[in-house]
């Protein structure tokens, strides 16, 4: 399938361009090579792979590391650049100009750091057209280096293929990444699209796509709705993370955010400049009205990118695994803000049936990471207040709930708004969609003229 891919491009008389590929061997631009008919596609294929060479033609980057994705940039502008200059559109008058480019390291000796590496195109669709540009960042999962290049090579050819052939459906070329390579080969855990032809695609959508197709575990974005690289984001830092519908964020929800994060800084081992306040929605969650809506999705992050807030949508139901994924990035404090009804649900067995240790696996898993558990307190059925003294778990593990409060790992917030605590995101949905008054007064300062001017959550004016 990668030959007849690279030969398709390759007898498309239309396309012209460069190859640029580093660190990990020039494994794309052979499938063309070796398609046949590379004359008429590869303008130029190279590898600067010594580091001086490197910086002579791409510059020199300021933290001295060459697999980010500022590299892969500067090396798409320089390549398109100089076809620009060096090419004559007299001489190619009907011809798309592309830059392909990757930046990659693969498994060390030791087999330790498994590597990873950023993809890249820089292209036209209209030979009038300005340039477009997706941007894949990947993690390998092999255990030997060629294995690593030959995915990364059959990668190659389906992201140009994909740019060329599947430019209109960002969701069917996001998926033909992975034509003839096993998911559990290589992870993709950010992608980017930019540029004239792509003005309408939400990269959020793709990264939500990227989760629900099992591309990756976990996507993150910012506030400013930017896909954000989870390695980079968290490398040694403090994680905060709470967890939520957040549809919508209300003022409990805030309060739970600001109160966690008050007690979190003051711990011993957080440094406020390294917190990352993260608030997570779970792929089960969006599920829970059925099928996800992608509408429903961008509402949600709306809002809490408005409040300032990081968000990532995650695979991970058990928050074991969630600390697991964490701490492949740092080993540093890391802090879970919840409410006492999720808390007892940590304690349910049914969750660890698929570990051979059950329950007691799970929290060794989940405890052994340097974690703190803030118990945000909740009004059980009969109206009383439900907090780390007054929990109740199973019996059979009620002593190791004790064990772990009594050594403070799982502690009450303080100073919590009263006031607030009658508060539920599914009231709100409720008055909104029976035009009843009062929703406003339940949700954070700006987030009800949100709702309203971008007629969120099924608003509706009423007459």
């Amino acid at each position: 399938m990668s030959k007849q891919k690279a030969l398709q491009v390759n007898l498309n008389t239309n396309v012209y361009g460069t190859f640029a590929e580093i660190g990990a061997g020039q494994e794309t631009v052979r499938h063309f090579f070796r398609a046949g008919g590379a004359s008429g596609t590869i303008a130029k294929a190279m590898s600067a792979y010594d580091k001086d060479f490197s910086d002579a033609i791409y510059g020199i980057e300021n933290d001295g590391r060459y697999v980010t994705q500022a590299r892969l940039g500067k090396m798409l502008d320089w390549e398109i650049d100089l076809l620009d200059r060096r090419l004559s559109r007299d001489k190619h008058p009907q011809k798309t100009f592309f830059a392909f480019a990757n930046t990659v390291t693969t498994i060390d000796w030791a087999k330790k750091y498994k590597g990873h590496g950023w993809l890249g195109m820089k292209f036209q669709l209209g030979y009038l057209e300005g340039y477009n540009q997706i941007m894949i960042h990947i993690r390998f999962h092999d255990n030997d280096a060629r294995s690593q290049q030959e995915v990364l090579g059959v990668l190659g050819v389906n992201l140009i293929y994909g740019a060329f052939y599947y430019k209109d459906d960002p969701n069917k070329l996001l998926k033909s990444l992975y034509d003839n390579i096993d998911k559990d080969r290589v992870e993709i855990d950010m992608i980017d699209f930019n540029g004239p032809r792509f003005a309408h695609v939400d990269n959020r959508l793709l990264s939500l796509q990227l989760v629900k197709n099992g591309m990756t575990k976990a996507v993150m974005f910012g506030p400013d709705g930017k896909n954000l690289l989870p390695a980079q984001h968290l490398y040694k830092k403090n994680i905060l993370t709470i967890r939520g519908s957040f549809r919508p964020v209300t003022k409990v929800n805030r309060d739970i955010i600001d109160k966690g994060y008050k007690m979190f800084v003051k711990e011993n081992k957080v440094v406020e400049k390294d917190i990352r306040l993260i608030t997570e929605i779970t792929l089960s969650n969006l599920k829970a009205l059925g099928k996800i809506n992608e509408r429903d999705f961008l509402e949600r992050a709306d809002i809490l990118c408005s409040l300032g807030q990081t968000v990532m949508i995650s695979d991970f139901s058990e928050y074991y695994k969630l600390m697991e994924y964490f701490s492949t990035f740092t080993k540093a404090r890391m802090g879970i803000v919840l409410g006492s009804n999720n808390l007892i649900e940590i304690f349910n067995e049914k969750y660890y049936r698929e570990l051979s240790g059950g329950i007691l696996e799970a929290f060794g898993k989940l405890f052994m990471k340097d974690l703190k558990l803030y118990l945000y307190p909740e009004f059980d059925k009969n109206g009383d207040m439900i907090n780390a003294d007054r929990i109740k778990v199973h019996p059979r593990y009620q002593e190791l709930y004790n064990y772990f409060k009594l050594n403070k790992r799982i502690v009450d917030i303080k100073n919590y708004d009263e006031k607030v605590l009658g508060i539920y995101s599914r009231d709100v949905i409720k008055k909104i969609k029976n035009h009843e008054e009062g929703w406003e007064e339940m949700l954070p300062e700006g987030v009800a003229e949100t709702i309203k001017k971008k007629r969120l959550f099924g608003f509706i004016e009423k007459n």
